[in-house]
């Protein structure tokens, strides 16, 4: 049993490791889960050009190892291991990881959310590489090009509509035949000229060599496979928070997501929430950072408030 810590943060994406930097520059020593998988979604991705302060952009690897180096730093103990569960109940918040338990005042959960896939062949080799989960980070690299969205809920509607920005086409393939979107949405798609519905349509493999250059497709409805030649596929089929290790330690929205009654605040007191695994909306490295920021204030002040 280690001592009793004023902070502990639970993942080490954007979120994660600015409420640490915080944390640590306000002298509370936070311990970081960093997990087995360090850095979240932002290791997968390879020019990232939206984010402020670099005007050439910089690779996403070296943002988050820029991060860590910046928490620790600051005094900020990472640990490389995945939290295994959390129990709330108590004035002691408790986190159990390789079956150690750790103690603390304060928790700022900050674990992300996880891109679904397609699990198809293809999909893991070309991500970053022509395959991509994020229209708003990804979608200026691929100007003139020939694209599509895989999807046909409102993130679909709203991530075709922006490629059009860039892309000469963008084809949205959808395994039903109609969407679950808004109508709103569906109606301001369907009148972009850019745009090209494929109904009744599954990708069954993603083609290329080095890079993306075409999908290999299954019509529902006729039973016949097709090829079409792409520069680029966007997954638009929804993101799994990160939430499994908590239970029902804490109170969580009907997708799966830490719910927020109060600027970071859960419903636990002395636990907060920063990041993708609260936000589905923006889902942004630049905004899963602000939040950490308020996540890590929010904290600390709740620690001077209890003279802790």
């Amino acid at each position: 049993m280690e001592t009793i810590r004023k902070s502990i943060i639970i993942g080490s994406g954007p979120a994660g490791l600015t409420a640490a930097i915080y944390n640590a520059r306000a002298n509370l020593q936070p311990l970081v889960f960093a997990g087995l998988n360090f850095g979240g979604q932002l290791m997968t991705t390879t020019d990232v050009e939206n984010y402020p302060g670099f005007p050439e952009g910089i690779k996403g690897p070296e943002l988050m190892q820029l991060m860590l180096k910046q928490a620790q730093r600051f005094g900020a103990e990472i640990k490389y291991e995945n939290v295994q569960k959390v129990d709330f109940s108590g004035e002691i918040k408790k986190v159990f990881a390789n079956n150690i338990e750790y103690d603390a005042r304060t928790i700022i959960i900050a674990t992300g959310a996880s891109a679904r896939t397609l699990g198809v062949p293809g999909e893991d080799r070309f991500f970053g590489k022509g395959v991509s989960t994020c229209a708003t980070c990804d979608g200026a690299f691929f100007k003139g090009k020939v694209l599509a969205v895989v999807g046909g809920g409102d993130t679909a509607m709203e991530d075709s509509t922006f490629l059009t920005r860039f892309a000469s086409k963008v084809y949205i393939i959808h395994r039903r035949d109609q969407f679950r979107a808004s109508r709103i949405m569906q109606d301001r798609t369907m009148a972009n000229q850019k745009i090209t519905v494929l109904w009744d349509t599954e990708v069954k493999e993603i083609l290329g060599s080095e890079k993306v250059t075409g999908v290999k497709l299954f019509n529902k409805k006729d039973n016949k496979e097709s090829e079409l030649k792409l520069d680029g596929v966007f997954l638009a089929v929804g993101h799994n928070p990160n939430t499994a290790y908590l239970g029902n330690s804490i109170e969580l929205d009907e997708k799966g997501y830490v719910k927020v009654y109060d600027k970071t605040k859960t419903s636990v007191d002395g636990i907060f929430v920063a990041g993708d695994v609260h936000d589905f909306h923006y889902m942004q490295a630049v905004t899963a950072a602000g939040m950490g920021c308020m996540a890590a204030i929010d904290c600390e002040r709740w620690l001077e408030a209890k003279n802790l």
